[in-house]
């Protein structure tokens, strides 16, 4: 007879955190959530015909896994460790998945004061987006111990596909330089395209002449056209989380003495966009920033008098 499923708890059902309840509900895993936002959690489990739990002790008390997944790391050490916080109703041999998008020092803090009460913490960050998140085929850096990783790796392969990228930490380092990268990628190549059509090559057969040959990126691939060239702006990405991971990444440089002048300059541009249309903004806005330094839209093939 097969060993029953964990119960796990997931903190955080936002636009990556409820679809990815979802799929371990899809899975058959008896799953309890919680969010700050009490009608979000109760919206969510009206429509998978669950109970939210009421309290994070509670949600704890319940669970063999909980799995975070929130907007900074401070947020996870309110709900682990502050007033009515998840730690104190943990049982031994528990673990928290942290699949926050956070700070690896603070991370690896987390894990250290769980761990004296039996408790196991790793960090577990995704790359995706909600589409991936829906289909539950979500990029997963995982930093920790191996026999850990091991034993919730059924959970984690109902989300997506693991890494295993080193100690604790490692997860969440590899996140915010993965978005440095990303972010990276995005903004040249939204250049490339107001420089080109400022000749007067089509913006579309740009990306299709991009996904076809060396300056083909995740972006060219899977954001200018359908949110950028549509306008539309509206990936569920908020340039606010951009702006946090790049800064994580820049920090780990300063606290490494890596002198990284390109990802300075990434990042400041992608604060300034946030400063200018706000953090709650979609990611792939920054594009008008872009346009406002160039004087120009893309697809404006006209030249300058």
């Amino acid at each position: 007879m097969a060993a029953p499923k964990p119960r796990v708890g997931l903190v955080g059902v936002g636009a990556m955190g409820a679809p990815m309840a979802a799929c371990l509900i899809k899975a058959g895993y008896q799953v309890s959530v919680f969010d700050s936002n009490a009608q979000r959690a109760a919206a969510f489990a009206q429509e998978h015909g669950l109970r939210p739990a009421e309290s994070l002790v509670g949600l704890a008390g319940q669970s063999d896994a909980v799995i975070t997944i929130l907007p900074n790391s401070a947020i996870v050490e309110e709900v682990l460790f502050g007033q009515g916080g998840m730690a104190p109703a943990l049982r031994r041999g528990a673990v928290v998945i942290e699949m926050t998008s956070g700070v690896p020092s603070k991370t690896v803090a987390f894990s250290e004061r769980l761990a004296r009460q039996g408790v196991a913490l790793f960090d577990a960050p995704v790359s995706g987006g909600v589409p991936r998140a829906r289909t539950g085929e979500l990029t997963i850096m995982a930093g920790g111990e191996q026999r850990d990783i091991d034993a919730a790796m059924p959970i984690l392969s109902a989300l997506g596909k693991v890494i295993h990228t080193g100690r604790i930490g490692t997860g969440h380092a590899m996140k915010a330089l993965n978005n440095l990268v990303s972010s990276a990628g995005f903004l040249i190549g939204i250049e490339a395209l107001l420089i080109g059509s400022r000749f007067g090559i089509d913006p579309a057969t740009m990306v299709d002449v991009l996904n076809v040959s060396t300056g083909m990126n995740n972006s060219t691939q899977k954001k200018f056209k359908q949110y950028v060239l549509s306008r539309k702006f509206d990936s569920g990405f908020a340039m606010a989380l951009m702006v946090k991971d790049l800064t994580i990444a820049l920090g780990i440089a300063h606290e490494n003495d890596v002198n990284a002048p390109f990802a300075e300059l990434c990042r400041n541009l992608w604060a300034g966009a946030g400063a200018i249309l706000g953090p709650q903004a979609d990611h792939t806005a920054v594009a008008l920033l872009s346009e406002q330094l160039a004087g120009t839209q893309i697809g404006n093939t006209a030249a300058p008098s």
